[in-house]
């Protein structure tokens, strides 16, 4: 395998501070643009600005092992190297201008911004360190672009991305005979024969001969054996689940032997509804619990927490209305049953 150059964008290493380490063993090259960028950040009481003192401690520690400028040894095996205006034998990066007939007199032209001196600096390593392949990192869309445009390649950084196919479900299928359907409804549990399922992992026990004849069972603590799960046809709170996911989920919650669930889902599945239906159940229904705790991390999507008017409640106003309107919802229901 022949080693490769990736120098990186700045908003890569605010997205992931030990994204050196993620390019086994090809040479990492960050241009002194971005060092520049990350001491900007470095104040910010965000995400961003906590990743960007961590990617400068981590900088310093690595500066013992050696110049940053002539490279240093990563200990994943790969290399490291700071960019000061390009390779060592290349002047500072000058953008080449337009002529008067608007056509470019060099190999790049651009508005003279730190994207575009990112860009430059990676176009001289190209050019520098031919053949050896060098690849511009940046999750910057635009920047992949120009990149491609200018004849660099480009890519997204895609490393600490998790798809969702490759998550553990927590659910699986089993087909089985009309028979064991029975008789795991008389007696209230199934053996397995094949090992390998964890506790409390969900089943859907199918007949092949009539798909439509189902069965909803989990693995028990043993992971010997299926189990019944959790009724809640008639219901929990006022809330009746729809499909078998549902039904999963509230047995989960309704079990006190499970201290923790994780529900993942798309927006609108009923993941809030269904967490507070089971938790006004056991705390005011059952009187297991004296009191029902609502916490949500304040991840904006548009502008900060400190920018938004009003007091304290009034700026959490719009990452608690979801569990207002929910509430809202179960109490209309929860009144109408009575």
């Amino acid at each position: 395998m022949s080693v490769k150059n990736y120098v990186l964008d700045t908003n890569v290493l605010l997205h992931d501070p030990n994204s050196l380490l993620n390019f086994q063993e090809n040479t990492v090259l960050i241009p002194i643009e971005v060092i520049e960028e990350i001491d900007r950040f470095k104040r910010d009481s965000s995400e961003r600005g906590q990743n960007a003192r961590a990617f400068s401690r981590a900088l310093d520690r690595l500066r013992e092992a050696g110049r940053l400028s002539d490279g240093v040894s990563l200990p994943n095996g790969g290399h490291l190297r700071v960019l000061f205006n390009g390779l060592p034998d290349i002047k500072k990066p000058e953008v080449p201008k337009a002529n008067e007939n608007g056509s470019s007199n060099g190999h790049y032209h651009g508005n003279g911004s730190v994207d575009t001196r990112i860009l430059a600096v990676s176009l001289q390593v190209q050019d520098q360190e031919k053949p050896k392949p060098t690849i511009l990192v940046t999750k910057d869309i635009n920047l992949r672009i120009r990149a491609d445009a200018a004849g660099l390649p480009a890519e997204d950084y895609e490393t600490d991305r998790v798809k969702l196919q490759d998550l553990y479900t927590g659910i699986f299928e089993m087909t089985v005979t009309a028979e064991q359907i029975a008789a795991f409804r008389v007696d209230g549990f199934l053996p397995l024969e094949v090992k390998g399922y964890f506790p409390n992992e969900y089943c859907t026990l199918v007949d092949p001969a009539n798909p439509k004849k189902t069965a909803l069972a989990k693995v028990d603590a043993s992971g010997k054996k299926l189990i019944p799960i959790h009724d809640a046809r008639d219901g929990v709170w006022g809330i009746k689940p729809r499909n078998r996911e549902q039904h999963f989920a509230l047995d989960a919650l309704l079990d006190d032997s499970v201290k923790l669930v994780t529900l993942m889902g798309k927006a609108g599945t009923g993941k809030t509804l269904i967490a507070i239906a089971a938790g006004l159940k056991k705390t005011v229904n059952d009187r297991e619990f004296r009191r029902m705790v609502v916490a949500r991390p304040t991840i904006s999507m548009g502008k900060e927490l400190g920018f938004l008017p009003g007091s304290l409640e009034e700026k959490l106003n719009p990452w608690m209305q979801p569990i207002h309107d929910a509430l809202e919802m179960l109490s209309d229901l929860n009144m109408g049953n009575e």
